[in-house]
Parts: C-alpha cells; structure tokens; sequence
C-alpha cells in the first residue's frame, strides 16, 4: 500500500513547486492581447525603432488632471501603449505629470512651447471650461521632442478626434523615437533656378524633413554648359522636390530630369499650371486675372501618364479667407468662404492619406490620367460640388458676394488634384533627338513621383518676417493636414515604409452617447445602487428565514 505524504512534506514540496514556476515566469515573459483590432501589439515598425535603444528614453506625459471622460481615455490609451513600449524595451521610461497641479504650465508654454487646449463640457445645468495639456516630451540624452497626443481633424466630431488621437498614438511615439534614434540620412534635393518659392515659405516644411533626411539646394542652371556634370551630381540625391516653379524648363534640363528619374530618382513636384496669386487680389480694384503659365513640362508629365490642364478647380468645399464686411466703425474681418481654394479631405485608403487632416488648395489645377507603363494612384480630389473654370478668366473678390448653386457643380466634381506614379518610368527621348550625348543613358526605369496641381501646399504664411508652421492660417486659426500629407508623401517615396504603415492600423472605439446618458442617469443610477441593495436585502430575508427555520426545530 503507497504511504501518504505527510502535511510538512506537502507545503515543501507546494513551495518548491512555486518557486520553479515563479523563476520561469520571471525568465519567461509574454504578453496577450485579447483586443479584436490588436490594439495593444506593437507594429514591426515600433518594435524596429526600439530594437537598438541601449540607454534610457525618458517619456513626460502631461496628460493628467481633472478633465473630461474623453481624455481621460486618452490618457488610459496612453498609458497602455507606453507599458507595452516598456515591455519590449526596459529602457522605455515614462511618467505622467499633472502640469497645473505643480505648477509648470508657464515653463510648458514659454520654455517648450507647448500650448494648452481648452475645451468645454456640458452637463446638467452646468457649464464647465477645462484646461488640458495633450502632450508629451520624450528624451534620449541631451536630445528632446515633443510628441502630440491630440489629433484635431477639422471634419470630425470631438469623440472622432479622440478616436483618431487613439489611433495616432503608436505613430506619434514612434516617430519621436525615429527622430531621436536616427543616425544615417537619406539625401534630398530642393529644385532651384526656375523661380521656386523663396526658402521662408517652405521653411517649416524644410524643417521638418531636416529631423529624418539631409537636404541641399540644387540649382539646375549651375552648369548650364555643362548638363553631364549637373545629372551626375543630382543623381547622388534620393529625391527631389521641385516647391512651385514659375520658369520655363530648358530641353537640356528636362533630358536631366527625366535621366534622373529612369535612373531611380524619386521627386515631388508642386506645379501651378496657372499663374493666379491670393497677393494680387489684395488692391484697390480687388481683381486680378488667371493666365496660362507655360513650363514646357507638358511632354515631360504626358510621357510618363499625365497632363496637368491650365484650369482652375472651384470647389464649395473650401477654405475661407478673411475679409472686411461693413463700413467705417461697423467693420468686421470674418472668415468667407473662398471657393478657389478647395479643402480636400483624404479618403482614400492609402498609407499616404490615412488618417491625414484636411489639405488645403489655393488656385489649384486639374490632373489628367493618361495610358503608361506606370502605376496611377489618385491621392486627393476635389469634392463632388466642384467645376472646372478655364483661363484666361478675371478673378474678382466680389465673386463671394454671390450665392453659390449646387446645380451648377453637379456631376462635374472629383478633380484629380494629386497622382502617385510608380512603377516602370519610359524616358520621354526613347524615340527622340536627345538634347546632348550621354555614355549610359537609359530608356526606362522603376521610380516613383507625386504629383501635385498646386504649388502652394508647401507654401507655410509668413508674419512680420516669421514663417508660420505649415497648413497654419493666421487669420482663421485652423491647422490643415498639409504638412502632414506632404511628409507622409516624401516618407512613402522614399521607401520608409515603416511609420507609414504604422497610420494604417485601424483601432475602434466605443463611446457613451452623451445625450442617452443624461437622459437615463436617473434611471441607471437607481438601478447601479438599487438592484444591489435588493439582493442583499433578499439574500438577508432567506438566510434569516432558514436560520430561523432551523433553530425553531
């Protein structure tokens, strides 16, 4: 007969047992995630950045406090998204701050330049205005960024720009690790020598991209007598961006560029077809008229399959400008809306607009899609209330005095405002007289290039000789996604594929109707509270009962 193990050598053997699983655990660490869109597993892309980080980031979150239930999901979000981070690499440090509550928001607005947001929230018979900082500071040795937790999309409403910020968190994280990690550079160039913007009006887009590439001015009619050494030199970048050329091109130029591109050169070209400037509005007559601007790239765009047509999109989706209503002391600046500058909203699912704000146009011009080797992918459209108007056309401010009818855009909306071209580029002299010699010219090639009917997406506004962030308009305080869209444009050509791909993962959040909740408080309420209260007190009459039943016996 087996003898039984006596009390003492159990509990020894059950604390031996314990501290062999609890040293497997502790050697042995995953983490599950049970959430149906993955929410809380990191993207390769993440988990790539983080890979090589060997000494200590350092994450403030200023996103504490007593605010709003929306953000203090966003918090939640927050908080679970950097465990994760810290799981996957120790070296992951953060902590939450309440900036008001010690006192540092004079320092978070003077010092770092982070800006508060006010929001408003409405309860039962109260009205209540908040203060909230939704940032981060990450910091990797004598290195900081600052990370944006809010997302504000100017076509959501509030828990869609919280789900958004949700959604935006892995990349925003990511990014700001990218850009305090990141040791090698690709190169691009900026286009100069046919009247380009001046650099303070693509400033602030310049610096951003100064975070993850290195850039240089190239100046095309630098060696005018001498194209073989202008293609050799521009061949050592990765990418041009040509920032709203107003000069013809040479023949000898485009042989250059189109070379550059067979070759593998990526570019982003921002053309304006049209000469028309919100500047030459602004006189006594408040008029001004739209011509025809001739690059002489229109064989350049045909060969590789397209045609930017000299017209202009006007669009009820607009952008408004600021205008003077009134007269003498009964003056106001108000905000009108400027049916030549469209406001595009990114639908497509594409890595490049996912996600991305509003861009906005101003006098932009319509693409043509034509048959070539390459790949077309329309980016942004103009809205389904949009027409095209030809030029040349006298434009007038008084335009706005008169009522827009939806009549006359039906049907004719859904303009082609920006096409990606990949794939195999045919050079455009396969079959013609090239301009001068070259030893290994080729006739195609793969590449990419974004082309877009508007040169002044990149252009940021400038104050007092200060350029202003991108997409930012002065008069009306509205953030657009340009800057937003035009990164995640050069990121895609450019092959960086990883922080892009993290914009596409789709996170769905549930959130309380407000309304419903404030119309069934009451009654959620008493049952929260009640229904409790009667089971015990039911739990209380049984138990009384058979105790009672018991004891009589």
């Amino acid at each position: 007969m087996k003898k039984e193990l006596n009390i003492p050598t159990k509990i020894i053997l059950l604390i031996v047992v314990l501290i062999i699983v609890n040293a497997i655990a502790s050697s042995v660490f995953t983490r599950f995630d049970l959430t149906q869109d993955k929410r809380y597993t990191l993207s390769e892309a993440s988990k790539s950045t983080l890979k090589d980080v060997a000494s200590p980031i350092i994450i403030d979150v200023f996103l504490k406090g007593n605010f709003p239930a929306d953000y203090k999901r966003l918090a939640t979000e927050t908080e679970q998204l950097l465990e994760e981070f810290s799981a996957y690499n120790s070296n992951i440090k953060f902590k939450f701050i309440d900036p008001i509550e010690e006192g540092a928001e004079e320092f978070l607005i003077n010092r770092v330049g982070i800006q508060p947001k006010y929001i408003t929230e409405e309860a039962t018979n109260k009205i209540s205005r908040e203060r909230v900082f939704p940032w981060a500071v990450a910091t990797y040795g004598n290195k900081s960024v600052k990370v944006p937790l809010y997302k504000n999309n100017l076509a959501s409403s509030d828990e869609e720009k919280i789900a958004s910020s949700v959604q935006h968190l892995e990349y925003a994280f990511a990014d700001a690790f990218t850009k305090l990690t990141l040791l090698e550079k690709q190169t691009i160039a900026i286009l100069r020598g046919h009247g380009e913007l001046e650099d303070v009006y693509i400033s602030s887009f310049l610096q951003t991209l100064k975070e993850y590439y290195k850039i240089a001015p190239f100046d095309l009619t630098a060696f005018a007598e001498n194209p073989e050494k202008s293609l050799e030199n521009l061949k050592r970048f990765d990418l041009a961006i040509v920032p709203k050329p107003t000069k013809a091109f040479t023949d000898d130029e485009k042989y250059i560029l189109d070379q550059y591109t067979v070759n593998g050169g990526k570019s982003v070209w921002l053309v304006d077809n049209v000469q028309a400037e919100m500047d030459s509005l602004y006189n006594a007559s408040g008029e001004t008229l739209a011509f025809p601007r001739d690059l002489r790239m229109r064989d350049f765009f045909f060969d590789y399959g397209i045609r930017i047509n000299s017209k202009l999109v006007n669009d009820m989706q607009c952008a408004p400008i600021m205008m003077a209503v009134g007269e003498d002391n009964n003056t106001q600046f108000l905000p009108i809306q400027w049916r030549y500058n469209p406001l595009v909203n990114p639908t497509l699912k594409h890595p490049i607009t996912n996600n991305t704000n509003l861009v906005k146009f101003e006098f932009a011009n319509q693409i043509d899609t034509l048959k070539s080797s390459t790949k077309k992918t329309i980016l942004l459209k103009s809205s389904e209330l949009s027409k095209l108007e030809g030029v040349p056309k006298p434009i007038s401010l008084s335009v706005i005095e008169k009522e827009p009818k939806a009549e006359e855009y039906e049907g004719k909306g859904n303009q082609n405002l920006a096409v990606l071209l990949e794939g195999t580029f045919t050079s455009m002299y396969k079959n013609r007289v090239k301009p001068f010699q070259l030893d290994n010219s080729k006739n195609e090639g793969i590449s990419k290039m974004l082309v877009i009917a508007d040169g002044d997406v990149i252009k940021n506004q400038v104050t007092r000789g200060r350029p202003q962030e991108l997409g930012f308009d002065i008069a009306t305080k509205r953030q657009y996604g340009n800057k937003e869209f035009l990164l995640n444009s050069v990121n895609y050509l450019l092959d960086n594929n990883g922080l892009i791909n993290i914009r596409s993962k789709e996170l769905k959040l549930a959130f309380l109707d407000t309304e419903k909740v404030l119309e069934e408080k009451s009654f959620w309420q008493t049952i929260n509270i009640g229904f409790p209260l009667a089971i015990l007190a039911f739990f209380g009459v049984v138990f009384a009962y058979i105790r009672k039943r018991n004891y009589a016996k």
